[in-house]
């Protein structure tokens, strides 16, 4: 318990840390966002392919790996309560992280025969990075933050009923988790589930090394 403990809070601290560096890589380094045409996003492709490749291995494929072992910590401290529902948060849990590897995977497979066929055909090479693109936006919960709404409410809810977490952090987690299902419908709320999780990783993170301390 104690070792599982302080490996679920260094796995909340990194996908917390993933989140703070992957949006900033996002957000200011590729400004992705601001990209919509498709040639315009291959040329990004092919200037700066080690970052998006290093950005979806620390914001999917890594991420989804560690989300596995906070996953796991989180089950062995409140199964004792809640007995059922933990065992459909953990493994909502899982699903959402394999979906976020498949995700990166996906991406980062896609790059190098995007790049080459770019040489001779961007046209072509610009709609297969569309079609790669879409799949692996499914993947990554690009239609709204499902799974890992869903996960978040399921745990918040289950660690409210047994105490097995501070009050403070599960409200937080709680809406955190409706933020997240709300961007089913108003896709401008990812944005705001990320840094919601972002501060509920933190606190777990926090928690789960302190209980390894005392235990």
């Amino acid at each position: 318990m104690k070792a599982l403990n302080k490996f679920g809070g260094f796995a909340a601290f990194y996908l917390a840390a993933a989140y703070l560096i992957g949006i900033s890589l996002f957000l200011i380094v590729l400004d992705y966002p601001s990209i919509t045409d498709p040639a315009q996003k291959v040329a990004l492709l092919v200037e700066k392919q080690m970052v998006i490749f290093g950005t979806n291995l620390l914001m999917y494929v890594f991420f989804g790996i560690f989300l596995v072992v906070l996953s796991l910590a989180l089950y062995e401290r409140l199964k004792s309560g809640m007995t059922a529902l933990v065992q459909v948060a953990t493994v909502i849990g899982i699903i959402w992280a394999g979906s976020l590897v498949a995700s990166g995977m996906v991406s980062n497979a896609g790059i190098a025969p995007v790049v080459a066929l770019h040489a001779n055909d961007p046209a072509q090479a610009a709609l297969l990075w569309q079609g790669i693109e879409a799949v692996s936006s499914g993947l990554g919960n690009g239609n709204g933050e499902i799974l890992g709404g869903v996960w978040m409410l399921l745990v918040s809810w289950a660690a409210l009923k047994t105490g097995g977490l501070p009050k403070g952090l599960n409200f937080l987690g709680l809406l955190v988790g409706v933020v997240g299902l709300a961007s089913l419908l108003l896709t401008d709320l990812t944005g705001l589930f990320g840094i919601g999780q972002m501060l509920c990783f933190v606190w777990l993170g926090i928690v789960l090394l302190r209980t390894s301390e005392k235990g």
